[in-house]
């Protein structure tokens, strides 16, 4: 029978945990960690994804702060922006909410963020660090993926799995994950053997493939994709 794994109990007991690791580490005399995250335009979503990222960090101990621009920033400005935070000794952390407008350049944008600092794990450098099983600052929701397969004990080891959904943020890197080799750098590996359906994968063999898994992870933001 099919299990369903719940993901907002697993997230309630990960932040008291890192509550917990936040005060210890500020009580042994370090600086509060600090994340910033920028916002451009008014989209209604964005500015949920945003507040609740805020609001998560700030319950762990994490000194974060939304950054508000307008949509009709330049994108020079907007890199302008990043550059002054990658600069800033106090910032720990630094993400952009995508999508931002159409007149940017998503790609450079991810970019101007420095690797270290980059943690949506969008940068060039940790994207290419993923793909080669080195240690990399890796995407929150393939991490969550992975995490929530180690604490619920899911054996995956050569096990199929099957990834609904390819983007390149989410659908991409949680295959990553799931087929890397555990004995490399990153030791994020899952050795699963992963097959990615998307829009296109003809209902048949979506059906198919989804009968035939061990394990299924549906990244499409829809309900009800694989049933």
């Amino acid at each position: 029978m099919a299990k369903i794994l719940n993901g907002k109990d697993l997230a309630n007991e990960i932040k008291e945990e890192l509550k917990l690791k936040v005060a210890a580490w500020v009580n042994e005399g370090h600086r509060t960690p600090s994340l910033r995250c920028i916002i451009v335009g008014d989209d209604p979503a964005s500015r949920t994804y945003v507040n609740n990222k805020v609001k998560a960090a700030k319950f762990v101990g994490i000194d974060a702060l939304a950054i508000n621009h307008d949509a009709t920033i330049s994108e020079d400005a907007l890199i302008a922006e990043i550059e002054r935070l990658n600069a800033d000794e106090n910032v720990d952390g630094i993400l952009v909410q995508l999508p931002i407008p159409e007149t940017m350049n998503e790609r450079k944008v991810c970019n101007a963020i420095t690797p270290e600092k980059d943690v949506d794990g969008f940068h060039i450098i940790n994207i290419g660090r993923l793909c080669t099983d080195m240690p990399a600052i890796v995407p929150a929701t393939a991490l969550g993926v992975v995490e929530m397969l180690k604490r619920y004990k899911i054996e995956t080891f050569g096990r199929n799995a099957v990834v609904i959904g390819r983007s390149k943020n989410v659908g991409m890197p949680i295959a990553m994950l799931l087929h890397s080799d555990k004995r490399h750098d990153s030791g994020l590996g899952m050795d699963a053997t992963v097959t990615i359906c998307h829009r296109y994968t003809p209902k048949d063999q979506l059906e198919f493939y989804c009968r035939n898994a061990d394990i299924i992870v549906t990244a499409t933001g829809e309900v009800q994709t694989s049933t």
